[in-house]
């Protein structure tokens, strides 16, 4: 079997919140439809304003900006979604 998809998901997990655990399991639910692995890792804002981001980012196959502002650190959301976009990789903004 491949390895797994990996997704990277932008924000600031909070377990209480009404829709972001939904992201993981939204995930594991296509994942399981295609009939491959995947694995969604959570990216708090703040971790993303560090200088080798793109390293960084280029470890994820697509990436997943979450809802739930204000983040912790706006600049670290878009920094994410920049990388992103420039990069024309593959993405979601919720």
């Amino acid at each position: 079997m491949a390895d797994a998809v990996r997704i990277g998901i932008f924000g600031d997990y909070n377990p209480q919140s009404p829709t972001l655990p939904a992201i993981e399991k939204s995930i594991q639910h296509a994942a399981k439809k295609l009939e491959l692995e995947a694995e969604a890792i959570w990216l708090p804002t703040e971790s993303l304003v560090v200088p080798q981001l793109d390293t960084k980012l280029e470890l994820f196959d697509g990436l997943w900006a979450a809802p739930a502002s204000p983040y912790k650190s706006f600049d670290g959301m878009l920094r994410g979604i920049e990388f992103a976009r420039r990069r024309n990789w593959p993405f979601v903004g919720t």
